[in-house]
């Protein structure tokens, strides 16, 4: 264990592309595709957890941490549903692009320049986002160790990540970054991948009980993603805290 979230070379590389996090058709498209199926994944097992019935607000007053947040692209969708959001990342281009697009919009979201291990705050959150991240941090159980104790008893997390197989090999590197060309090449290292039952051992370890696992498929006819039960490549998982 290293008590440190931090890999310089990950943050640096997505720093290089922080001016791209808005722009649909650049080098986070697949994001950009890949967001629709986040936001409504999210925003309804939050309304099933918190039994939520204002269809208009259904996130209104509720606490969200949005830890390794990049542009705002999950940011911004949840503060118009309502939520009270904040965002955090290590990579300080990240969060100047946040903020700039932020004042767009009419909304209200703090952002800071930060780790998990390094956010000097007594706040607890009743959701807590962790998308895509742990795939690029440099120890993922202080990671969620660090991420956990920001999230209120019975407050829920969201890891989003990639499973280590010869399959997400095959795709999320080989097919997406050298023959689709959908990603920079370099983006994903397979060796960081994780399968389902080493995160799900880690969070057990940080009193966050598994409440759901799904998968995440792209849908090549329709041009969008789906929830799927073949959790082979990329997959969502929702704990609880306890």
């Amino acid at each position: 264990m290293k008590n440190n979230t931090i890999n310089k070379k990950e943050i640096e590389k997505f720093s290089k592309i922080a001016e791209e996090w808005w722009n649909p058709n650049g080098k986070f498209k697949p994001l950009h595709k890949f967001n629709p199926i986040r936001i409504k994944y999210i925003k309804e097992n939050i309304e099933l957890d918190f039994n939520i019935k204002n269809k208009d607000k259904p996130l209104k007053d509720l606490n969200i941490l949005d830890i390794g947040c990049g542009g705002g692209l999950l940011t911004e969708p949840l503060a118009r549903l309502g939520a009270k959001v904040t965002g955090i990342d290590a990579s300080e281009k990240n969060i100047k692009v946040a903020k700039n697009h932020l004042k767009k919009s009419k909304l209200s979201i703090r952002y800071f320049n930060t780790s998990p291990e390094k956010f000097n705050s007594t706040q607890k959150f009743d959701v807590i986002l962790n998308m895509e991240i742990i795939e690029h941090v440099e120890d993922v159980n202080f990671f969620i160790k660090q991420s956990s104790k920001f999230l209120k008893t019975s407050g829920i997390m969201f890891i989003a990540t990639l499973n280590q197989t010869l399959k997400s090999y095959l795709f999320a590197i080989i097919g997406a970054e050298y023959i689709l060309r959908w990603l920079p090449v370099g983006t994903h290292e397979w060796e960081k991948f994780i399968k389902p039952s080493k995160l799900i051992n880690y969070c057990k370890k940080n009193s966050l009980n598994l409440k759901k696992i799904e998968g995440m498929k792209f849908n090549p006819i329709l041009d969008r993603w789906d929830i799927s039960s073949d959790k082979s490549v990329n997959y969502i998982a929702k704990f609880e805290k306890i």
